[in-house]
């Protein structure tokens, strides 16, 4: 891999030899202790004497002021002097020890970094790691120019340093060798983009195989850091389409959508075109509520039916909202759904979640409420704090029928005309494809929440786009298509009824540049300043207006049989894939 670091100056050699470079040199500054009058074992025993003696006096002091009722901010001359003497003590200690400490944790890593024979050399590799940071993206067999040295989180040299990549190579040997955990190099880097580069090359020496082909360069890795993805070695590259606009309630929306399947995003975008020129579709919120359900065992049958009345006596909920609701400014209990198999109790928490998908927020207000269960149930087992009743990323009957983060109902009728010559097919034959292919030929196939045409093909385009949880697409996609004729049988009136889209506009993916600027396009970025959650149920209707579109134009061409032909077209490369290296 070619070494690139983008600077003014030019790149130079670094020598083989290497000096150590202490946190006085890199600061420009001399130590506190050179400017003391008395010697610093000495001083130090002077202040730490002052700063214990000063607060046994005050705490004595303020002690017999409350045995006799004497207000606490009545001084005299002496406690004045206590007072000035214990911030001083006090201001020395914190600066003589504290900052050095703080200094210690951000420019020193611990002496045990690395395992390495050699202690003379790996302590000369920790005092290079003080002075200097290597760029991420530089090559590990390439001699480059490292970054300005850094002080206190400030420039203070804009001269680069000379370094070699000797550092990086024996990481790179130590993991191979085992010696060092791969997962461990950003915590003890300090350097994330660093780290992906090192844990790659040591990768491809491990496994023998070529990463040519997986970008490293152009990412913030600082920005997935326990939050997105661990032991990163680069990111995957999926175009993003736009299709629209789709009108839905009266507003405008260019809908991405995240794919690398042809024709996908054409397709959409055709029925978004029939959508609007049909004037437009309309949907409704039906239920916003997140779920977790753990599973609790008892020594007995009774004792669970007991939890279970306890919980769902309405007496007690708003005793348990106010426990649940702990966990977060934004977390509501909604309710408690139990179910009893023997003595094992499932316990299906509902809560609002405001602009988050909330599956974090919802497992804290559960966790809370657990405790709280304790102390009049002291015998409950908690065996987990999901049973799978949830349930999450799973198809599951109770998501279909109960619904689970935002329900939605999407429709729109199209003109008769616009399905002739946009989608050039009949209202009579989308009515009779749909009828004996979503409902009767989803019901042959004993599907689970899948009676439609493709909706998960569109969810997961939009999710990957906005940085949801792609894995949520197994229940988010659970979707019902219905068209008939109407108006007398010229015009088509199409519905899809989603009930559990799980999306958020905060945390997660969310916060990453490129799915944030995806949100940004629809106007959802963030949580909403105005009503918290509004952000969230705009983009679950997207979500389901996108869907509509979606089914729509793929019902019409396989009414007319347009589909082999279409992804013949679109969906084929012309490349000669035998001639590409």
């Amino acid at each position: 891999m070619e070494a690139r670091w983008r600077s003014s100056a030019k790149p130079v050699q670094a020598p083989k030899t290497t000096k150590t470079v202490s946190f006085e040199e890199v600061s420009g500054k001399a130590s506190s202790s050179e400017a003391l009058p008395l010697s610093l074992h000495l001083t130090n025993a002077v202040f730490f004497s002052l700063f214990f003696s000063v607060v046994y006096f005050l705490l004595s002091r303020w002690r017999e002021k409350i045995r006799t009722s004497t207000p606490l901010h009545l001084v005299n001359l002496s406690e004045i002097v206590a007072i000035f003497a214990f911030i001083a003590s006090f201001v020395y200690l914190l600066g003589f020890f504290g900052i050095d400490f703080v200094h210690s944790l951000i420019l020193r890593p611990s002496t045990d970094l690395w395992n390495s024979e050699d202690e003379e050399e790996n302590e000369a590799l920790l005092r290079k790691e003080d002075a200097r940071k290597i760029p991420c993206d530089q090559a590990l067999d390439c001699s480059v120019t490292s970054a300005p040295i850094i002080s206190a989180q400030k420039v203070v040299d804009e001269k680069p340093v000379k370094l070699t990549t000797e550092e990086d190579e024996e990481i790179i040997k130590a993991i191979v060798a085992g010696t060092t955990p791969s997962y461990s190099l950003e915590s003890k880097l300090g350097d994330c983009k660093r780290a992906a580069s090192i844990r790659r090359e040591a990768l491809g020496r491990i496994t023998g195989k070529s990463l040519s082909g997986l970008p490293l360069d152009g990412f913030d890795y600082e920005s997935i850091l326990g939050q997105c993805c661990e032991m990163p070695i680069g990111y995957v590259q999926i175009p993003v389409g736009i299709a629209g606009p789709l009108l839905l309630n009266g507003k405008e929306y260019s809908v991405p959508m995240a794919t690398t399947e042809g024709c996908l995003v054409a397709s959409t975008n055709r029925g978004c075109k029939a959508i609007h020129l049909s004037g437009g579709a309309s949907s409704v919120l039906l239920k916003d509520g997140m779920t977790r359900a753990p599973v609790v065992r008892f020594g007995t049958a009774k004792r669970a039916v007991d939890l279970k009345f306890y919980l769902e006596d309405p007496e007690n909920f708003e005793t348990l909202a106010v426990v649940f609701n702990r966990s977060s400014r934004f977390a509501r209990l909604q309710g408690i759904k139990c179910v009893i198999a023997g003595k094992n109790l499932y316990l299906r928490f509902t809560c609002s979640t405001g602009d988050a998908m909330g599956m974090n927020m919802v497992s804290k207000g559960v966790q809370n409420v657990l405790d709280f269960l304790q102390t009049d149930f002291p015998d409950m087992d908690v065996i987990g704090i999901s049973g799978n009743l949830c349930s999450d990323k799973k198809p599951a009957a109770v998501n279909w029928i109960e619904g689970r983060g935002k329900s939605v109902v999407c429709e729109a009728i199209i003109n008769g005309d616009v399905v002739r010559k946009v989608l050039k097919t009949s209202v009579e034959s989308l009515v009779e494809l749909n009828m004996l292919k979503n409902l009767t030929g989803s019901a042959m196939a004993g599907a689970l929440g899948g009676f439609n045409a493709h909706a998960s093909n569109i969810v997961s385009a939009v999710y990957i786009a906005t940085g949801q949880d792609p894995a949520q697409n197994i229940e988010s996609s659970h979707c019902i298509t219905m068209m008939e004729a109407v108006n007398e049988g010229n015009d088509l009136h199409i519905s899809v009824t989603m009930p559990s889209i799980e999306v958020g506009t905060v945390g997660g993916g969310t916060q990453l540049a490129s799915q944030s600027a995806c949100l940004n396009l629809l106007g959802v970025k963030g949580a909403s300043q105005e009503s918290p959650g509004a952000n969230s149920r705009r983009l679950a209707t997207i979500v389901a207006g996108a869907a509509l579109a979606g089914e729509l134009s793929l019902m019409s061409a396989l009414a007319a049989g347009q589909l082999v032909k279409s992804h013949m077209k679109y969906n084929r490369s012309s490349k000669d894939v035998s001639k590409t290296s």
